[in-house]
């Protein structure tokens, strides 16, 4: 049992926008025969792009899981988006993966995204692999990527392999381990040749094979024994080596590629088995007991107590919902019952699926070390935990960033309103970068998101899946309050209805706080003026004061105090204290000098060098801070901020300004006040 399980990889695909995981991931489809053709981005035919909009956009939107088999090993992939809207995407898919393969562009290096995607897998401390993509192209710079890698990531690379260029066309690579090249000769990768490396590439390539025993020396004693002694190092060393250093996330080995020209991947899906730990390799993994807070650990094995983490759920039309689940310790049956430690309830399985894209094969039971799909479950959410009554467990969730953008949307028909709010339920089911609120003012829906694309996906989907008329109104920005300066309330709530009444008194103070630091809630209150039972109530009824927030905005970042106040023996309750905190805080807020806040974007603009005035223009016309610029061969890259209020329709006029040669991205970046200007004039 040991051994099937040391034969799984569950690795993840992640880079930025257009990056080329998807093309590569179509590649080891082809080659370990689960396709038998090539599928393309392009041409709309990608298997992993499933749904109708990622293969009209050409772009990955919804994470696509894949098993296929390589020398006897099975390799769980997760393909997942390169777009900052849906990075929530890639958190949950690193929540339940072993290792990765970061993909860097060839000519664009380390961009934004491949940035924020290699951070979230080294929250999650998983090993990775480095794959420099697209060296075909012409500008294309292995060792200026490697060297950005080093910089902007604080990476240590492992470099395996050296591109060789003859012509300024990348034709073969060369193996530092094997030292040897492989020459390509066709457009099928398994037609290439090996042959020794060329003579214009001997010293290069012996300084890194070199360099490559230096940094193994670091990590293994071995190597180092045998190098110091001017002994032999056998590949076999070298290769358990530069496993062990990977697993340990010591270093990152580095591969080189072109994937659409079909020249690469094939050593990469070597790499996936030589270099990229099991789920024994990983060991155990922990969680705590739900009732007792203390640490519990599983290791995945078989013979293990079954748990199982759920990390998404997908509504598949004839079948319901599919709940994606990592089985991180002994095996599960179809029929059989687990229990729901996050929601304290009974589940019952009654499918289980071995996922292909938006295929589904049906088998009786899986076990530790796979990602399935479940079917049959009532009570369970994306992050929650199963396992069995006996032995509980639940594991650590995934933190997922708050959305910076909101729509109202309404149907044609009243008569599908109904129908409209359920499949919107849906939807935040599968997202939980989606949220969903009804202003208590006009009535409004309205949707919130991560950014002007990812709410448009969203709304398509829901027009196609519904097929509801679905309008909506202009992008609404999530803005926030805070305050300007300390200020003290005392307020009284008093109700008197014939029987029994309400009563509750505080005196409670705000105070700002650092910018990003949330809320924080102290008790000052001499003992006997107020109950301890009353003080969680005067807590939450501020905390939901907050959330309603003013004007439709939550507040944020204050400390509220609770300094005095009084209560009545036979009146008093916790919704009245509840009432009375939430009075106060609103009171308060009003007297402290509100400030409106607005999120900021961190901006990445690469666009050719001859465009390079106009679009610094525009982007300082939008009141953008430019903070570094970068010379890439012909183009040009901004970094910068700039206000989300200002970019709404930005693609466009990017487009238009450059003929459609510049890229860019936005992630939310922090937020600050609103200029003066505009902190009474109105905020849309």
């Amino acid at each position: 049992m040991r051994k099937e399980v040391a034969r799984i990889r569950n690795i993840g695909i992640i880079a930025h926008i257009d990056g080329g995981k998807t093309t590569t991931t179509e590649r080891f489809l082809y080659h370990t025969g689960r396709t038998h053709k090539i599928g393309n981005v392009d041409e709309g035919t990608a298997t992993m792009d499933w749904m109708d909009q990622e293969r009209e956009r050409g772009i990955t939107i919804t994470s696509a899981a894949t098993t296929c088999y390589w020398k006897n090993h099975k390799i769980n992939i997760i393909d997942t988006p390169g777009h900052v809207d849906f990075t929530a995407e890639v958190e949950r898919s690193l929540r339940v993966l072993d290792g990765a393969i970061g993909i860097f562009c060839a000519t664009s290096g380390v961009q934004p995204q491949s940035e924020t995607v290699w951070r979230q897998s080294e929250r999650y401390g998983i090993p990775r692999l480095i794959y420099i993509n697209k060296m075909d192209r012409v500008g294309a710079d292995f060792f200026k990527v490697v060297k950005q890698i080093e910089q902007r990531l604080a990476a240590q690379p492992l470099i395996l392999q050296l591109p060789i260029i003859k012509n300024e066309s990348f034709v073969g690579i060369i193996d530092l381990i094997k030292e040897q090249a492989l020459h390509y000769v066709g457009d099928n990768e398994t037609d290439a040749k090996l042959a020794h490396i060329p003579p214009e590439y001997e010293q290069l390539a012996s300084e890194y094979q070199v360099r490559l025993l230096e940094q193994l020396s670091e990590v293994d004693e071995r190597i180092l024994a045998k190098y110091l002694e001017n002994q032999p190092i056998t590949s076999h060393d070298i290769k358990a080596a530069v496993r062990q250093g990977t697993i340990n996330c010591r270093f990152f080995p580095v591969f080189c590629g072109s994937s659409l020209k079909n020249k690469g991947p094939l050593l990469l899906l070597d790499a996936i088995v030589d270099y990229l730990p099991s789920p024994l390799d990983r060991k155990e993994i922990r969680g705590q007991h739900p009732r007792t807070g203390m640490p519990v650990s599983r290791m995945p094995l078989p013979d293990d107590p079954p748990s199982v983490f759920v990390f998404k759920v997908l509504h598949q039309p004839h079948m319901g919902k599919i709940y994606y689940g990592r089985i991180y310790s002994g095996k599960i049956t179809k029929g059989d019952r687990l229990y729901n430690w996050s929601s304290g309830k009974n589940e019952r399985i009654i499918r289980i699926f071995l996922i292909h894209a938006a295929k589904y094969e049906e088998v009786q039971e899986a076990r530790a070390g796979d990602i399935v799909g479940l079917l049959g479950l009532k009570a369970t959410r994306t992050a929650d935990t199963l396992a069995c009554e006996k032995n509980p467990v639940v594991f650590e969730k995934a933190v997922f960033p708050e959305p910076v953008l909101s729509v109202a949307i309404e149907c044609s028909l009243k008569t599908d309103q109904e129908k409209l709010f359920q499949h919107l339920q849906h939807l935040v089911e599968e997202d939980p970068t989606i949220r969903l609120q009804v202003d208590p003012e006009t009535g409004q829906v309205i949707l919130s998101g991560m950014g002007e694309l990812h709410l448009e996906v969203v709304i398509e989907r829901l027009r196609r899946e519904s097929g509801i008329v679905v309008n909506t109104g202009q992008p609404r920005v999530a803005y926030r309050y805070t305050i300007a300066k300390e200020t003290k309330v005392e307020t009284k709530f008093i109700k008197q209805t014939g029987g029994r009444g309400q009563y509750a008194h505080v005196l409670l103070k705000l105070e700002p706080l650092v910018r990003g630091t949330g809320f924080i809630f102290e008790d000052q209150v001499r003992e006997g003026r107020i109950p301890a039972k009353f003080i969680p109530a005067v807590e939450k009824g501020i905390i939901e004061a907050m959330r309603t927030g003013h004007e439709g905005y939550e507040i944020v970042d204050i400390k509220a105090i609770l300094l005095d106040g009084s209560y009545h023996e036979v009146d008093s309750s916790d919704i009245a204290f509840k009432i009375a905190g939430a009075l106060a805080l609103k009171e308060a807020f009003r007297k402290a000098e509100p400030v409106l806040l607005e999120p900021l974007m961190e901006t990445e603009i690469t666009v050719p060098t001859p465009y390079l005035g106009e679009v610094l223009a525009d982007f300082t016309a939008r009141e953008g801070k430019v903070e570094g610029m970068d010379s890439l061969g012909r183009f040009s890259t901004i970094k910068g901020l700039v206000p989300l209020r200002t970019i709404f329709g930005y693609t466009t006029v990017l487009r238009s300004i450059t003929q459609g040669r510049a890229i860019h991205s936005f992630q939310p970046a922090h937020y600050q006040p609103v200029p003066q200007n505009l902190q009474t004039k109105g905020k849309d």
